[in-house]
């Protein structure tokens, strides 16, 4: 069986998305493959299915041999058709794998490079952010095969110490994904590696290799590289950057054949800029990295994941030097400008003055953000806003807490369900939703309700072809229609309800009849529940405002509900009647147009006037410049990435002070 389709998944399918989509097609038996431009691979490999370079918008065609042929074609499909696929599951690998440095969101002094007459080594400006410190310079030997020739008799044991050695390389790696302080971001970027490393193109390859006669150190050389020029010859920024990849994991294998350990790097000073030819994204991960300062590199890019890695954890990095890193081998103290990519060697006193100024800087407006962690910000009338966390699995409950979350605004419950080969039982939802109502408590939660269509199914729902699927059977209309499935979700958030204050909320709403419907629904559920003996609380009803039918009849609406909740990224995408996801309408896509901006404000006076909460929870209500505009409307809970937390209570703390 084959089924075409064109792939959403944002980036297409880079690391990350492609282990997933990967692991999704091991779960079934059937021969599975993926086909772009007449070329087809195994849907099992994460080296041949980013080896064919499927990006975003692309068609391919999914093939399937065996006996849940069809259930896997469903799914895949499905994967394909996600804009989030393989993203979602840890927020901060979305952003943490981007293929460009993200710019900062205001220039600041502080970033103003050194005068042109400072020596500089230029490279790769692949961490924004400036450091100054000592160097700690991590050339570790290169490791070289013994080139030795086996006999025949030999090759069975070189083969069975080369899979003892992947296993090693495995266990070490399992090991450190399960260790707590290992972020979501990292643990992304090492699962991704344990792929590679297991892959049946390298361990097939060097097999062969060894069979041919190689010693097996020599066959891990041979074939890391074979797989790194493959990389490295596409046309794509991203997969070329996997070319390191590749040979990290090649060097990890070989060590462990060797009987040698990879030198540490757990004596490195506080505040030390680490200077290497080239440094694997596993070495870098279990590195105490809250001690480095700054990473140079010889190898690497922007796409690379040392600077995923470096990114993620606020550490300024330049990249891609190539043999000028060699005359950092020997300094003492190093200077890095990561929004430049300029590196200083042993800089002189007016430079060491001008960094550490600027690094002062930088620390002082991070910790100036830091202190609104805790804060709860208010108007000026004494009114509370509610700065919120939007998020989408018990994964990133920590990272909304650290950041300072006043609840959750958004719970996106399809993660739940599209994380599993079938649909979630009432049992495994109530103690998802039970733990986050925990975590948070008193603070509220926002559950919304499953919403999902044809552009992002799921496992055991079928969906129809649509011409639109963002404008069919999807959110609410589609529970409404499967109360089968849409009765264990309010079952499960009844049970939940017991332990903390939780909130639901019903996306794609365009008629008040889909919010009657719904509210008898719960009373059935909540009757059944009371029948059969099992805990329950009652919860707040609310709805998503997305549609311009939700807009036009808010009135009506705000008598029916205890909150609106305005979701500004459909909403500018149907207000506008520009897709979203389409690149050649961009521009219309701005929640600032005017007409999108007057739907919010028709929102909020509509709720404001039936003395219900009005809150946001599109990417729009982190913004600086337009939060000042959304709490003059009347809304008083915001809810956004917890990375936009702390910003956004500052700004609304300054709106305060300036009455």
């Amino acid at each position: 069986m084959e089924r075409s389709t064109i792939v959403r998944v944002h980036e297409g399918l880079h690391a990350r998305p492609a282990t997933r989509f990967v692991k999704l097609a091991k779960g079934f038996e059937s021969d599975v493959e993926l086909v772009k431009d007449g070329k087809a691979v195994s849907a099992k490999s994460s080296v041949k299915l980013m080896l064919l370079a499927v990006k975003e918008n692309q068609e391919v065609t999914v093939r399937a041999n065996g006996a849940d042929a069809i259930e896997a074609i469903e799914a895949l499909i499905g994967y394909l058709e996600n804009p989030r696929a393989g993203l979602e599951e840890e927020p901060g690998e979305a952003a943490a794998e981007a293929p460009a440095t993200a710019a900062p969101e205001v220039a600041s002094p502080a970033d103003a490079p050194p005068g042109d007459a400072t020596p500089k080594l230029q490279g790769v400006a692949a961490s924004e952010g400036v450091a100054i410190g000592p160097a700690f310079a991590h050339f570790p030997a290169e490791i070289e095969g013994p080139g030795r020739r086996l006999r025949a008799e030999e090759i069975d044991g070189e083969i069975e110490r080369f899979r003892s050695a992947i296993a090693t390389v495995q266990a070490r790696m399992d090991r450190t994904l399960a260790e707590d302080s290992l972020s979501a971001g990292d643990r992304g970027i090492v699962a991704a590696l344990r792929d590679i490393a297991a892959d049946d193109s390298l361990t097939g390859e060097v097999e062969k290799l060894i069979g041919e006669g190689d010693d097996a150190v020599s066959a891990v050389i041979g074939a890391a590289s074979t797989i790194a020029a493959d990389f490295s010859a596409v046309d794509d920024h991203y997969l070329n950057a996997r070319a390191d990849d590749v040979h990290a994991v090649g060097r990890q294998i070989c060590l462990v054949l060797l009987g040698q350990d990879e030198v540490s790097l757990e004596s490195i000073p506080q505040g030390a800029i680490l200077i290497a030819d080239d440094i694997g994204a596993w070495d870098l991960a279990r590195a105490p990295l809250k001690r480095i300062g700054g990473v140079v590199c010889g190898h690497g890019g922007a796409t690379s994941h040392i600077a995923i890695i470096a990114r993620s954890h606020g550490i300024p990095a330049v990249l891609g030097l190539g043999e000028k890193v060699n005359a950092l081998r020997a300094a003492k103290e190093v200077a890095i400008d990561g929004n430049a990519g300029h590196v200083i060697v042993d800089p002189d006193e007016a430079v060491r003055s001008d960094f550490t100024r600027r690094v002062e800087a930088a620390a002082q407006e991070r910790a100036g953000l830091t202190v609104f962690k805790s804060v709860t910000p208010k108007r000026a009338d004494g009114t509370v806003i509610e700065v919120a966390a939007n998020i989408g699995s018990l994964e990133e409950i920590e990272a909304a807490q650290e950041a300072g979350a006043m609840g959750v605004g958004l719970f996106r419950t399809e993660l739940l369900f599209m994380r599993h080969m079938h649909l979630p039982s009432e049992d495994m939802q109530a103690e998802t939703y039970s733990a986050l109502a925990k975590a948070f408590a008193p603070h509220s939660v926002i559950v919304r309700t499953l919403d999902i269509g044809g552009d992002k199914p799921i496992a055991g729902i079928e969906f129809p072809d649509e011409e639109n699927p963002f404008l069919g059977w999807r959110g609410i209309r589609m529970c409404l229609d499967r109360p089968d499935i849409f009765k264990k979700q309010l079952r499960a958030l009844l049970r939940a309800a017991v332990h903390g204050n939780i909130k639901v909320m019903l996306p794609m709403v365009s008629e008040i009849a889909e919010v009657t419907r719904t509210r008898a629904l719960v009373e059935e559920c909540a009757a059944e529940l009371k029948a059969e003996g099992v805990p329950h609380a009652a919860f707040d009803l609310g709805v998503m405002i997305e549609t311009p039918a939700a807009v036009l009849i808010a009135p009506a609406l705000a008598r029916e509900v205890a909150f609106f909740s305005i979701g500004t990224n459909d909403l500018t995408q149907y207000i506008m009647a520009a897709d979203r996801l389409n690149p050649t309408v961009a521009k219309l896509n701005d929640v600032a147009n005017p007409a999108v901006m007057s739907a919010i404000e028709l929102t909020a006076k509509a709720g404001v006037a039936a003395g219900i909460m009005v809150g946001m929870c599109g990417e729009a209500a982190g913004r600086p410049d337009l939060i000042p505009i959304f709490v003059k409307m009347g809304l008083t809970e915001l809810s956004m990435s917890p990375a936009s937390i702390q910003r956004a209570k500052k700004t609304i703390a300054a709106m305060a002070a300036e009455k």
